[in-house]
């Protein structure tokens, strides 16, 4: 079962999905809650929290009675469940919260990467430096426990059924000296021992590559096993996010990725790519 977001957007698809076979309008549905035709759409998106009240009016609305409705008033329940980053929701602007309920749920992340190590993979040094870039008014406490958090985010990685993750970094990235040399030394090795690892397929785009498809900026595509759920792509901007899932939107992403895993080195090669780095650091 996925985390409490996913559930969300599960619960908002049964929900549209049986609204739409009463042939009832969100503006109705909304006003049987007494809500907006907005928040039924944000429901049905998945993109707020639920109350069983709220979900118990809505399925006397549709005629969903027995089994069915303690089913979804039961999903609703747990889909109210803080995640596991609730501790540090003082430091997490909402979409981001989002971002992590996503990525905990699914079950493959491929990423492309422009600028930085992917998130997912940085040592607790490289982190630190980038924290520091973005928030410079810190304090020490609060750099603590983004770092803490950010280290958390990578169990998802090493956990029972871990995701598939799939992660194509340009070079630009590793030949950015973050934090020094020597915090660059102990980044390109865990990369290297990230790259290892039965669930991480890690590839690089080298400079010799030139212009490719993906060159516009970083982003995420994720895929869950619900089939309820469709793939998301998450590109993070200065002040927040853009989530994508119109099936249009993502297989536009979808072909970019595609292609830049054609163009970027093959899997095979990244450890010894990555090894050639590091002597060059020494």
């Amino acid at each position: 079962m996925g985390g409490p977001t996913a559930l969300r957007i599960q619960l908002g698809t049964q929900l549209r999905r049986l609204r739409e076979a009463k042939g009832v309008t969100r503006e109705v549905a909304g006003y049987e809650i007494r809500a907006s035709e907005s928040k039924i759409s944000r429901m049905e998106l998945g993109r707020v929290s639920f109350k069983e009240r709220d979900v118990a009016d809505l399925l006397k609305l549709y005629g969903v009675e027995g089994e069915e409705r303690e089913a979804l008033v039961t999903l609703a329940r747990q889909a109210n469940s803080p995640g596991w980053w609730h501790p540090y929701a003082d430091l997490l602007a909402p979409w981001f919260q989002s971002y992590l309920g996503l990525e905990e749920s699914a079950s493959l992340i491929r990423t492309y990467e422009v600028q930085f190590v992917p998130g997912l993979l940085q040592t607790a040094d490289y982190a630190k430096t980038v924290i520091k870039l973005g928030h410079k008014r810190a304090t020490e406490d609060e750099i603590a426990r983004r770092i803490d958090l950010r280290q958390r985010r990578q169990q998802v990685l090493t956990r029972e059924n871990a995701p598939q993750f799939w992660v194509v970094i340009d070079e630009g990235a590793l030949r950015r000296l973050i934090g020094g040399i020597d915090v660059m030394r102990e980044q390109l090795r865990s990369l290297i021992e990230w790259s290892e690892q039965p669930n991480v397929r890690l590839q690089l785009v080298m400079f010799a590559a030139g212009a490719h498809s993906a060159a516009g900026g970083s982003f995420s595509i994720l895929r869950f096993a619900e089939p309820d759920l469709p793939d998301v792509v998450y590109s993070e901007q200065l002040t927040g996010a853009v989530y994508l899932d119109k099936r249009a939107d993502v297989d536009h992403y979808a072909i970019a990725m595609e292609e830049v895993c054609v163009e970027a080195e093959p899997p095979d090669d990244t450890p010894g790519i990555l090894k050639r780095m590091l002597d060059e650091l020494d």
